[in-house]
C-alpha cells in the first residue's frame, strides 16, 4: 500500500516514522498483491484517492464515484479491503509506538551527552526528582511519601479490542522487529534479514484471522490480562524501582542504604467485576485468583532457575553467611557437583518450597520439577525472606554489585506481585446488594420491608445487624439464585484471603452508590463471610462507593459526610488506617451528562471531598473510573492528574486502564515503562509540589459553572429529550452489531432495554466514535460558549483564554476535545445519518448535530488561540492526517455492508464485514474508538 506523504515539511527528527510506515505500508502491499493479486491492490488505491477528495470538500461527484465503486465489490473483494485497510491501520501504530520509544530513548542519551543536561521529559520521574530536588522537599518528606503512597492501574474487563491474541503476537514480533533495527547498527545483510523478518510477520498476519468466532468467557479475559504481565509488567515495574532507587541515591546519598517502599501495584477488575455481568461468579473469581497467582509463581520459578545458573559462586573463593550456609544445608539438592556452591543449592532449596507452594495453591505442575521435596512456604514474606538472606550474604562478602541484577528485580517482583499477583477487585450494583439485603431481612424476620423504609430507618437496622456477630443467615433456609450467587462470592472472598492473603482481593466496588444505606449493606454482607469482625471492629475489605451519574456527584460529599457521622462505621474505619477510598465515575456522568458538564462535576466533587474527610480526619484515596477514550474520561494521564484539585491526590490514586488502550500502552515494553512511570511521577508532583496549591480564581469558578449549565441543558435536550433520539443512534451507528460482537463477556446493556440509561458507557461511546461523531467527546460545548458570550460580549472569550492558559483542569478539558474533534469528520457521519429510515428524524437531528459540531470547533480554536485543530501537537495532527485516506474508506465500506445487513442480506461475509471493519476503525481511531 502507498503510505500518503504529508505534504507539510517533516521535523527531521520524525523521518524515522515517516520511513517505517512507508516500509510496513510497502511490505503489506507487496502482500496484498502476492496473496490477492495486482486488482485487489489497484481497488485499494483507488478508493483511497477516491475518499481523499471527498474527505477534503465533501464532493458530491466523489461521494457518487466512491458508491459506484463499493457498490460494485463483491463480498469476498469487500473483505479483502477492509483487510488491507485495518491491517494498515494497525501497522501504523506499531510504528507510533516506536517512534515514542525512539524519541524517548534520544532524549536520553542526549541528556547523557550534554555538558548541560536538558529537562527531562514531562511525566518522567527524572523530571518530578528534579522539580523536587528544586522546590527543596526535604528526605524525611519524600520518605514519608513513598512510606504512605499507593499508585495502582486497575485492569478492566471492558474490552473494545476484537482482535484475537494471535493476532496481538504477531504485532509484537514486528515491534521487536521494529525496535532491533533502531538499536543497533545494521550491515546491509543484517536489514535485509530485518524486513525479511517483516515480510514473514506482516504474511503471517495477513493470513491470521483476525476476529474471534466466539464470545469471550470470563476467564479468557483474565488469561488476555495476564499475557500483558509477560509483556512488560514482570519486567518493567521492577526496572521502574531500580531506576527510581539509582536517581534518589544519586541525589540523596542518604537513599544508598534505604530501599523505596512498593508503592506501585497492579490492580485488576478482571474476573471480580460482576456488575451486570452474570458470568462472574464465585466460580470465575476462584479460577481468576488462581490463574494470577499460577501467573506470579510461574515466573518467580524461571527466574529462580536463571539466578541459580548465574550465582556460581564457590564456597572456597568467597565468604559465605551461615544464614545462606543453613539454607544450602536445608536444601533437598545432594548433587556432588554443587557441594561447594552454596548459592546454587540454597537457590535449588528455595525453588523446591516454592513448587510445593505452587503445588499447594492447586497450581498443577510446574514447568521444572524441583530436585527434591521440600516444605511449602506459609506466606510470601517467608518467600522475601529467603531472597533477602542471599542478598545479605552477597553483600556483606564483597559481592554486593551480584544484588544490583536479576536477584533485585526478583526481590522486587515478590514484593510488588505476591503470590497473588494482581489486587483484585469486587465490584456489583448497589441495587443488588438493596435486594439481596431485603431477602436476608425478609427470610430471618418476616414483615421487615428492608425496601419499602426510609433511608434513616434502614440505616438503624443495618446498624443494628452490624454490632451483633449472630449471622443473619441459615443453612436452613433457600435463598434466591441471586442471592445465593452473591453470599456465595463473599464466602469466597474469605478463602481468597486465606489461601493468598488480604492483599489478593482488598477491595469491593459499589457502582451506582447514592446513599449511606448502600456502603452498610456490603459491611453487612462482608460480615455473613467473617470479613468484618463486630466484636473486634475490624473490616479486612475496603468498602469502595463509585458516584458516577451526575446527581450522585452532586450528592457524594453529602453521602460520605452522613457516613463518616456514624461511630460505628468510622470504628470499622480505624482498622483500616483511617482511609476511605472513593471512587468516581467519569463514563456515565459522560453519558447522564456530556462531556463539559461530566468534567465540571468531577472537579467540584472532589473539592468537596476534600473538605469533608480533611473535617472527619480521614484519608481519601481517589480511584478515577476513567476510559481510554476521552469520552469515557480517558486522555494523557499525566495532564489528567495534575489537573486534579489541590489535595485531591494525597500520595494515593488508582486508576481503571480500559480494555480499549491497555494493548496500546502495555504491550510494547518500553512504552508500557514510560506509562508506569508517568502514573507514578505524576502522583509524586501532584502529592508533594501541588498538594497545598491555592484553589482556583472565584471568576473561574463561576464561569465553569455557567458554561457547565448551558452544556448540560443541550446535552439533555438532544439526548433525554428529543423524541425518537434514542431510535437515531440505534439506526445511524454500528451500536447494534456492537452489541453482537465478540468483544468481551459482557452484555452491551444492563437489561434488555434499548433505553440510553440502560446501555453501557463503552458501547454508547464506542458506537459514536464508529460513525466519527465522537458526540461524547465534546457535544454541548459549542452551545455553551454561544451563550456565554452572548451574556458577556466584551469579556468573555477573553477569560476563558485566561482560564485556558492559567487552570490546568481547563487546559486537560480543551486539549482534549481539540483531539476528538480533530478525528471527528462530518462528511463521513453525515453518511451514517442517511442510515437513519425516517427521513424526518433524521432532517430533525442531523443538522443540529452539525451546527453544534461546527460551533464547538469555531469556539474552541477561538479560546485556545488556533488556526486549526491541534496546532499544539504538530506531531498527532500529522498522524491523523496521515492516517485520514486509510481510514475513511473503512467507513464508507462499513456504511455499505450495515445497508446489506439492515436489508436482509445475512450472509455471513457481510457480517464479518461489518466485524472487520469495527476493528480497522478503531485502530485508525486508538484513544477515541
Amino acid at each position: 500500500m502507498k503510505p500518503l506523504v504529508c505534504r507539510d515539511e517533516i521535523p527531521e527528527k520524525d523521518l524515522p516514522l515517516r520511513d517505517d510506515i512507508r516500509l510496513l505500508g510497502r511490505l503489506l502491499g507487496d502482500t496484498i498483491r502476492e496473496q490477492e493479486g495486482e486488482a485487489a491492490y489497484e481497488i485499494v488505491e483507488r478508493i483511497r484517492q477516491t475518499s481523499i477528495r471527498f474527505h477534503r470538500d465533501e464532493d458530491e461527484v466523489a461521494r457518487h464515484e466512491l458508491e459506484t465503486i463499493l457498490n460494485s465489490l463483491s463480498r469476498g473483494r469487500t473483505n479483502q479491503i477492509i483487510r488491507a485497510y485495518s491491517y494498515f491501520s494497525h501497522l501504523a501504530n506499531l510504528a507510533e509506538d516506536q517512534h515514542h520509544v525512539r524519541r524517548s530513548r534520544a532524549h536520553a542519551m542526549a541528556g547523557a551527552h550534554a555538558m548541560a543536561a536538558p529537562a527531562p521529559r514531562e511525566g518522567t520521574l527524572a523530571r518530578a526528582l528534579k522539580l523536587i530536588q528544586e522546590a527543596r522537599i526535604s528526605h524525611a518528606a519524600l520518605q514519608a511519601f513513598f512510606a504512605s503512597a499507593l499508585v495502582c492501574p486497575v485492569l478492566t474487563a471492558h474490552p473494545t479490542e476484537v482482535r484475537r491474541k494471535s493476532t496481538i503476537d504477531r504485532e509484537m514480533e514486528i515491534s521487536q522487529i521494529l525496535a532491533q533495527r533502531d538499536r543497533q547498527s545494521l550491515t546491509p545483510e543484517e536489514e535485509a534479514a530485518c524486513q525479511e523478518s517483516l515480510r514473514r510477520a506482516i504474511l503471517t498476519l495477513w493470513q491470521t484471522s483476525i476476529l474471534r468466532r466466539n464470545r469471550l468467557k470470563v476467564i479468557d479475559e483474565v488469561n488476555n490480562g495476564l499475557s500483558y504481565y509477560d509483556y512488560t509488567f514482570f519486567k518493567e515495574l521492577p526496572q521502574v524501582y531500580a531506576s527510581l532507587e539509582d536517581q534518589l541515591a544519586a541525589m540523596d546519598p542518604a537513599w544508598g542504604n534505604v530501599g523505596v517502599p512498593s508503592f506501585l501495584r497492579m490492580g485488576s477488575w478482571i474476573g471480580g467485576d460482576r456488575d451486570g455481568n452474570p458470568f462472574v461468579t464465585a466460580d470465575a473469581l476462584r479460577q481468576a485468583l488462581l490463574l494470577q497467582s499460577k501467573h506470579a509463581l510461574g515466573f518467580y520459578l524461571e527466574e529462580l532457575h536463571c539466578l541459580g545458573a548465574e550465582l556460581s559462586l564457590d564456597g572456597r573463593y568467597v565468604n559465605v553467611s551461615d544464614e545462606v550456609q543453613n539454607l544450602a544445608k536445608a536444601s533437598p539438592d545432594l548433587s556432588p557437583h554443587r557441594q561447594d556452591e552454596p548459592y546454587r543449592r540454597a537457590i535449588t532449596g528455595i525453588y523446591a518450597r516454592l513448587a510445593a507452594t505452587a503445588a499447594a495453591l492447586g497450581h498443577g505442575d510446574v514447568a521444572r520439577h524441583a530436585v527434591g521435596e521440600a516444605p511449602a512456604y506459609d506466606s510470601v514474606e517467608e518467600f522475601e525472606g529467603d531472597l533477602l538472606i542471599l542478598h545479605r550474604s552477597l553483600l556483606s562478602n564483597g559481592s554486593g554489585s551480584l544484588t544490583r541484577g536479576r536477584l533485585r528485580k526478583l526481590r522486587r517482583a515478590v514484593d510488588v506481585f505476591g503470590f497473588h499477583l494482581a489486587s483484585l477487585d469486587m465490584r456489583q450494583n448497589s441495587d443488588v446488594h438493596q435486594r439481596v439485603i431485603a431477602e436476608l431481612f425478609e427470610k430471618a424476620v418476616p414483615g421487615t420491608d428492608y425496601e419499602g423504609l426510609p433511608e434513616d430507618k434502614r440505616v438503624a437496622l443495618l446498624l443494628e445487624e452490624l454490632r451483633t456477630p449472630r449471622l443473619l443467615t441459615s443453612p436452613y433456609l433457600e435463598y434466591s439464585p441471586e442471592t445465593s450467587s452473591e453470599l456465595a462470592i463473599v464466602h469466597e472472598a474469605a478463602e481468597a484471603h486465606r489461601r493468598y492473603g488480604r492483599a489478593a482481593l482488598p477491595n469491593y466496588v459499589i457502582s451506582k452508590a447514592s446513599d449511606p444505606s448502600d456502603i452498610l449493606e456490603v459491611a453487612l454482607l462482608l460480615k455473613e463471610a467473617g470479613l468484618l469482625r463486630p466484636r473486634d471492629g475490624e473490616i479486612d475489605v475496603n468498602i469502595i462507593p463509585l458516584f458516577e451519574t451526575i446527581a450522585d456527584l452532586r450528592h457524594c460529599s453529602g453521602v460520605m459526610d452522613a457516613l463518616f457521622a456514624l461511630p460505628d462505621y468510622m470504628r470499622l474505619l480505624r482498622s483500616r488506617g483511617q482511609a476511605q477510598e472513593v471512587m468516581l465515575g467519569y463514563s456515565d456522568s459522560n453519558k447522564d451528562g456530556g462531556f463539559l458538564t461530566s468534567g465540571w462535576e468531577l472537579y467540584k466533587a472532589e473539592i468537596e471531598l476534600i473538605e469533608v474527610f480533611k473535617r472527619h480526619q480521614v484519608a481519601l484515596r481517589l480511584f478515577h473510573g476513567r476510559g481510554g477514550s476521552v469520552g469515557r474520561g480517558g486522555g494523557p494521564s499525566y495532564q489528567a492528574i495534575l489537573a486534579q484539585p489541590g489535595g485531591a491526590v494525597q500520595g494515593a490514586i488508582r486508576i481503571t486502564e480500559q480494555g480499549e488502550v491497555i494493548a496500546g500502552k502495555y504491550s510494547n515494553p518500553d512504552l508500557g515503562r514510560r506509562n508506569l512511570e508517568i502514573l507514578a511521577s505524576a502522583t509524586l508532583e501532584a502529592s508533594l509540589l501541588h498538594s497545598g496549591q491555592s484553589a482556583s480564581r472565584e471568576e473561574y469558578l463561576n464561569a465553569m459553572e455557567e458554561l457547565s449549565n448551558s452544556a448540560f441543558k443541550a446535552y439533555r435536550a438532544l439526548v433525554y429529550e428529543t423524541e425518537g433520539f434514542e431510535r437515531y443512534f440505534w439506526e445511524s451507528t454500528v451500536i447494534g452489531e456492537i452489541a453482537n460482537l465478540n468483544i468481551g463477556s459482557r452484555p452491551a446493556s444492563r437489561t434488555n432495554s434499548r433505553r440510553i440509561e440502560d446501555l453501557r458507557a463503552i458501547p454508547w461511546v464506542f458506537g459514536w466514535a464508529q460513525c466519527r461523531l465522537m458526540l461524547p467527546g465534546w457535544y454541548g460545548f459549542g452551545s455553551a460558549v454561544n451563550e456565554w458570550l452572548e451574556k458577556q460580549p466584551d469579556t468573555g472569550l477573553a477569560l476563558l483564554q485566561e482560564m485556558y492558559r492559567e487552570w490546568p483542569f481547563f487546559q486537560a478539558l480543551l486539549s482534549n476535545m481539540d483531539m476528538v474533534l480533530a478525528k471527528s469528520n462530518i462528511a463521513i457521519a453525515s453518511r451514517y445519518a442517511n442510515l437513519v429510515e425516517d427521513e424526518t428524524l433524521r432532517d430533525a437531528i442531523f443538522p443540529r448535530l452539525r451546527h453544534e459540531w461546527e460551533d464547538s470547533i469555531k469556539q474552541l480554536l477561538a479560546i485556545m488561540q488556533q488556526q486549526s485543530l491541534l496546532d499544539g501537537n504538530p506531531l498527532l495532527a500529522r498522524s491523523i492526517r496521515n492516517r485520514f485516506p486509510y481510514l475513511d474508506p473503512l467507513n464508507h465500506l462499513q456504511i455499505e455492508l450495515l445497508k446489506r445487513h439492515r436489508s436482509g442480506d445475512a450472509d455471513e461475509q457481510v457480517v464479518q464485514g461489518i466485524h472487520l471493519s469495527i476493528n480497522g476503525i478503531a485502530a485508525g481511531l486508538r484513544n477515541s474508538g
